[in-house]
């Protein structure tokens, strides 16, 4: 076998695709080159030939050790890394049941079915066998909605105003909101992603390049939720932020860098209050048992957490070149090392602030949440599941062997974008998932529900596969990566089925064959968004054909809002900033539209929510209106209006492939949500997407 073949051989191993269909049709194949950066990063070298036969065998030990969590699906057999014989089932109650294993073939047991799901042990002979039981499918949409169809808003936190929050949308802000959607008989509000950032760098404010999807970004809390609005103004007036907080709330575009230090120096404030007061010696009043049990709740997680955040202050704040972990000194690198040790002992108060910033965000979101189902809400908050973190942050810094540092998710090339995509953000190993009994992902899927009653997975393709790409290498010097779908579907049922929360599937874009039918068995909801929703002909689909299991939307994140597609707006913003990374021409562009517009007004019109003439592209508002009615036609159990289209906003929050050119994740809105819902337009907007609730 020559050495390229035996890389290929190793690649497959690991979980590469050598082999793949493009966009078009056309078959690829991945370069021995390619592949040799692909497994370097994930400590398998093949730089020789005896190297890629070590790693071989080291790949060969790895599936020779028993599986440290095996899934199965209730009421069905499964198999099991033990010797046929006699066996003891504890089930997750505590409940024992004596039993017989019998023989799978292949040096495996054969396991009865268990009825119910749970978290549940074997023990065969000397063997301990952690077994995760998921339900047939977990908490759809369907389940949630009872029979009937439901619909909410979709929002982005930050972009939420209110009095007091700084500057920087927060839970305060999401609970308004939810207050008001849910009187207004609203399910679901659906959150842009609010997981921990850098607070030691608020230029690094884009949401989904977080540096840690295990906690939550203290910017979007609201510690008024647990201090009171007195005792937080007095804050920021003991650091000396009040005025610069006011200011910071009057305008339109967040400014990222200056509201964030006016805002974590009020919570300092508050902290160093909080200390001499309720954490006290002695003291034993609810907040300080309250922070004491948050903290022995989130265990070595949080407290690693709070270490590298105090830790990325001190090191960025001297050094701009050592913003990311692996240009510190070594000794800091390792996270249960003595130095790290010394320094958390060293800078206490430091740590103690990131516990106690933890503390008021979850305090906060749970508040929230409690006002979105107290306002009558079956769902609640959904919370946004970004695909990745940045490979410089707190996750990958506190368990290094979880993620793959050094190679990037992306997506190959494709109609939208010939030279593909390398999004800079880092994701779990396959083989740590496998050795570590999923822990990673299972710690990821319980932060994201632990406060909300819905999760949205974005890029759902990820559970089965990843485009990776090395760091440094061009997009399309990548490969997909596969990922144990089957485990992480069940891991997600049965922990949507244990928190009560539905989860949502972003699968737009290239799906693999067949995803769709699979996570939909599981219970995930896809996505149909307005947009994209057409056949091969151009034609936009009727209200009859979505699918009543799927979310069904006008627009997201990172497409025009109908305003915005209606006008043109879109076409105009990427046409005045520079370079091809956008494809097609202005004038090709301009063409299209005018053909996609009378396509979409005929349908508006056949499903009976529009009429009359074409509206002009300066004329928005009845397209906006025929929208929204036309998805409260459809049979999706749940339809999620993005906040900008309840409000007919032209500018969309997010533009991709720009950094600069487009001011994303800062747009504020201009007064408090519930104050411009109540306008004629939203107002006429919602009435329309509450009239399906009968339905």
């Amino acid at each position: 076998m020559s050495e390229d073949e035996l890389v290929k051989r190793l690649a497959t191993r690991a979980g590469f695709a050598v082999d793949w269909v493009d966009q078009s049709g056309k078959e690829q194949t991945v370069s021995p080159e390619t592949l040799r950066a692909l497994l370097k990063a994930m400590d398998l070298p093949s730089g020789g030939q005896r190297e890629a036969e070590e790693s071989l065998a080291k790949l060969d030990e790895i599936d020779r050790q028993p599986a440290k969590l095996t899934t199965a699906t209730v009421g069905q057999s499964f198999a099991v890394d033990a010797k046929p014989g006699a066996a003891k089932l504890v089930r997750e109650d505590g409940e024992i049941f004596d039993l017989t294993l019998g023989d799978a073939g292949g040096g495996k047991a054969l396991m009865r079915p268990i009825l119910e799901s749970g978290y549940h042990t074997l023990h065969a002979g000397d063997q301990e066998i952690a077994l995760a039981i998921a339900p047939t499918r977990g908490r759809s949409i369907v389940d949630a909605a009872g029979g009937r169809r439901m619909w909410g808003l979709a929002a982005q936190v930050y972009s939420l105003t209110r009095r007091g929050d700084g500057g920087i949308g927060d839970m305060g802000g999401v609970a308004a909101l939810a207050e008001t959607l849910g009187r207004a008989g609203a399910d679901a509000l659906a959150l842009s992603p609010v997981h921990a950032g850098f607070s030691a760098d608020p230029h690094h404010f884009g949401p989904y390049s977080p540096s840690s999807r295990l906690f939550l970004n203290p910017l979007n809390a609201d510690p008024e939720f647990l201090f009171g609005e007195d005792r937080v103004q007095e804050a920021a007036r003991v650091s000396q932020v009040a005025s610069a907080r006011r200011q910071h709330e009057s305008e339109p575009l967040i400014d990222w860098p200056e509201a964030s230090r006016a805002k974590l120096a009020s919570l300092r404030a508050l902290f160093e209050s909080f200390r001499s007061v309720e954490l006290a010696e002695g003291s034993a009043g609810h907040l300080a048992t309250d922070f004491g049990a948050f903290c022995t709740e989130g265990g070595a997680l949080l407290e690693e957490h709070a270490r590298f955040e105090a830790l990325h202050e001190a090191r960025f704040g001297k050094d701009l070149g050592q913003w990311d972990w692996r240009s510190w000194p070594e000794a800091l690198r390792d996270p249960r090392g003595e130095a790290v040790a010394a320094f958390a002992a060293e800078h206490a108060g430091a740590v103690d602030f990131h516990l106690f910033l933890q503390w008021i965000a979850d305090r906060s979101f749970a508040a929230a949440q409690a006002a979105a189902k107290s306002a009558g809400m079956a769902v609640g908050l959904i919370s946004d599941l970004a695909v990745g973190m940045d490979a410089g942050g707190s996750h990958a810094w506190s368990r290094q062997n979880d993620v793959l540092v050094g190679l990037s998710v992306g997506s190959p090339p494709d109609l939208f974008n010939p030279n593909g995509q390398a999004w800079g953000l880092a994701t779990f190993s396959p083989i740590a998932l496998k050795t570590t009994g999923f822990a990673p992902y299972l710690a990821t899927l319980r932060a994201c529900m632990r406060n909300a009653g819905g999760v949205r997975i974005d890029h759902a393709m990820g559970l089965a596969r990843l485009w990776m790409v090395p760091e440094g290498a061009k997009a399309t010097e990548g490969a997909y990566l596969s990922f144990p779908l089957d485990d992480m579907l069940r891991l997600t049922a049965l922990e949507s089925e244990k928190n009560e929360a539905v989860v949502v599937g972003e699968d737009l874009g290239t799906v693999p064959e067949g995803f769709r039918e699979k996570i939909g068995a599981a219970g995930i909801a896809g996505m149909r968004v307005l947009q994209f929703e057409r056949d091969q002909q151009g034609r936009f689909f009727a209200p009859e054909r979505y699918a009543h299991d799927a979310l069904a939307m006008t627009t997201t994140h990172d497409l025009p809002t109908m305003a915005g597609w209606w006008s043109g707006a879109d076409i105009d913003l990427r046409a005045s900033i520079a370079g091809d990374q956008f494809g097609e021409t202005q004038d090709n562009d301009r063409d299209d539209r005018a053909k996609d517009r009378p396509a979409l007004w005929s349908a508006l019109r056949e499903a009976g929510v529009a009429d009359g003439e074409t509206p002009q592209p300066d004329a928005p508002d009845a397209v906006v209106d025929a929208s929204v009615a036309f998805l409260a036609k459809t049979p999706s159990r749940l339809v999620l209006l993005p906040l900008e289209d309840a409000l007919a906003q032209v500018e969309q929050p997010n533009l991709p492939g720009t950094l600069d050119e487009h001011p994303n994740w800062r747009r504020r809105l201009s007064a408090p949500a519930p104050e411009l819902l109540a306008g004629p337009g939203p107002a006429r907007r919602l009435a329309a997407l509450n009239k399906r609730r009968a339905g």
